[in-house]
């Protein structure tokens, strides 16, 4: 009975470990800007999850699935709705979100970028977000890709290690000026390896002394019969 219960505890405690750290309104569904439109969120603003951040007069929009301008379309990579880095402004511009994650383990960071080709459209040829962990640009994610008018969307993925019991991750338009469009959507993060804590693997180690002890005195007892 001993053995079993502590295989549960050792179980659950290696098993915490490993627990996903959550990014918050990840496909930018919310708020939903209206049938077609969007809806523009400047520097130092705040939506769900995410805060806005960059050039004090830049922003970032929140766009619909449904929108079309100059004869091209704006799906999004999933769901209802997509943010544009680029917002009005053009400029180096973007959105951060701060997640809890476990010191010293591994998480993937997934995500899709958006592009239509078109320079003679002001759209530019291709779009790039430019991403930073805790303040540090750490990976640049560009989409070249196209299909035609309809926006084009590519995934891309990269890993950080957790320095601390929590991690701020933000994505920063890295267009030119004269590119007016970089899509971003379907943010996710999920732990891939993780290094127990001390105490817990202290925890462990003694717990599994005492489980030898207990197997040989059993074994004991049944050769003394």
């Amino acid at each position: 009975m001993r053995s079993r219960i502590f295989l549960a505890l050792a179980v659950t405690m290696l098993g915490a470990a490993r627990l996903d750290a959550q990014i918050v309104n990840g496909g930018f569904e919310t708020p939903q800007p209206p049938a077609g439109q969007y809806t523009v969120f400047g520097a130092g603003s705040s939506f769900t999850g995410w805060n806005v951040v960059g050039i004090r007069s830049g922003n970032v929009a929140i766009v619909d699935q449904g929108y079309t301008a100059q004869g091209f379309t704006w799906p999004s990579h999933s769901g209802s709705s997509w943010l544009d880095l680029t917002g009005s402004s053009n400029s180096a511009t973007g959105v951060e979100q701060t997640i809890a994650t476990t010191l010293g383990t591994t998480y993937d960071l997934t995500f899709w970028v958006g592009n239509i080709n078109a320079p003679n459209a002001a759209l530019g040829t291709s779009s790039t977000a430019n991403v930073f962990i805790d303040g540090v640009q750490s990976y640049v994610a560009t989409n070249s890709g196209n299909a035609g008018s309809v926006q084009y969307w590519q995934q891309f993925t990269t890993s950080f290690v957790a320095a601390g019991s929590s991690t701020t991750i933000a994505f920063m338009n890295g267009d030119p000026f004269d590119d007016n469009t970089n899509g971003l959507d379907d943010v996710s993060v999920a732990a891939v390896s993780a290094a127990p804590e001390p105490a817990s693997m202290t925890l462990l180690a003694t717990g599994l002394v005492g489980l030898c002890g207990v197997v040989r005195r059993k074994r004991r007892s049944v050769h003394s019969v």
